[in-house]
């Protein structure tokens, strides 16, 4: 028996990335794909230049190795904060609704001048947020123990 180590070994381990570029912001996108989240709990800082989520985030990288051992897929809270964000603006979201709850999509990236560019978080329903940024800097991290998804099936997207 070979004592290489296994991907599912880190399989508990809370996820704590960074992305610095858009390669790097790629990965979070596909982590935090199917997350869903309460309008309230999204935070934006302009002294800090700081936005900030906390996300019911599904586990994608744990999907698989849950469905061949039988038991239940799994979500876990992350905190997705993005640094030097200069200006946030949304589209298609209501804001004044408390119990409002979004699912994320996806996370683009569009470059503009000199290493700026706007980062994007799609929504389910036509939403966006948009944050223009000085540079991609973003930070995902799990905050909680994984839990079982009350769904009790990963998402689905119909073609």
């Amino acid at each position: 028996m070979s004592d290489d180590a296994r991907f599912e070994d880190g399989g508990d381990k809370p996820l704590r990335l960074m992305a610095v570029d858009a390669g790097d912001l790629e990965v979070i996108s596909t982590l935090v794909q199917d997350a869903v989240f309460p309008a309230s709990e999204m935070s934006w800082s302009a002294k800090r230049r700081e936005f900030a989520l906390l996300l019911n985030r599904f586990r994608w990288e744990d999907r698989d190795i849950a469905q061949s051992r039988g038991r239940a897929v799994e979500r876990v809270q992350s905190v997705l904060i993005f640094g030097d964000v200069a200006k946030v603006q949304s589209q298609g979201i209501e804001r004044g609704d408390p119990d409002l709850v979004l699912s994320l999509l996806s996370v683009s990236w569009e470059p503009g001048e000199d290493g700026t560019g706007r980062a994007l978080l799609t929504l389910a329903g036509d939403g966006v947020i948009a944050l223009d940024m000085e540079t991609i800097d973003a930070k995902l991290q799990d905050v909680t123990r994984p839990y079982a998804a009350p769904s009790k099936k990963s998402p689905g997207h119909p073609e």
